[in-house]
């Protein structure tokens, strides 16, 4: 990237009618992940800035042989612009404990990695069409939750105008600071 904002040159800029789609997670998409996660506005809800070793260590494995957990490079216009993950709960012993959750509940993650892209209203209609699309594709699913810091306030308003609702707050061990769980059950996602 070479402008100071941190997007391409004649990068998209996240307009309503821009196409958004999700592909497999790669392994050239590595050094891009890399990138993204030490980025500031990332970076502030990483355990720790990784090295690029450290990102083909956690990813690489789920790339060459998708199992739990499914990642994907969420596209606009074609374009990667961030992250996204699902797996189911119960595959995650010590999570699952953790939050004490539906044995259906499928969990996401996700980020924005492009800097000029954050705060435009991509993060709702990321996780709409992820959720539609992926989540709740799979029979065995009967809600979805997912979990920002209780202190990422611009996450949960996020979570929360693309259907999610507030289930209770956790400490999960290693974490920094609890987690603000919220929910979307499957009959919550059809009324949308």
């Amino acid at each position: 990237m070479s402008s100071a904002s941190g997007a391409r040159p004649g990068a998209q800029t996240g307009g309503e009618g821009e196409a958004i789609g999700f592909r497999p997670l790669r392994r050239d998409d590595l050094p891009l992940m890399y990138r993204w996660i030490n980025t500031p506005h990332v970076a502030r809800w990483w355990d720790a800035a990784p090295s690029l070793a450290d990102v083909e260590a956690e990813y690489l494995p789920a790339i060459l042989d998708p199992g739990p957990a499914q990642c994907y490079a969420i596209l606009l216009a074609g374009e990667p612009i961030g992250f996204i993950q699902t797996y189911l709960i119960r595959d995650h012993a010590d999570y699952a404990a953790a939050v004490d959750v539906d044995p259906g509940a499928a969990g996401v993650d996700l980020f924005i990695g492009e800097r000029a892209l954050v705060r435009r209203g991509l993060g709702p209609r990321v996780l709409q069409q992820f959720i539609h699309t992926i989540v709740f594709a799979r029979d065995e699913v009967r809600s979805c939750v997912i979990g920002p810091a209780a202190s990422n306030a611009g996450a949960i308003r996020a979570y929360e105008k693309a259907g999610f609702r507030y289930l209770k707050t956790v400490v999960v061990p290693g974490e920094a600071e609890p987690e603000y769980l919220l929910e979307l059950t499957r009959a919550g996602a059809v009324g949308q």
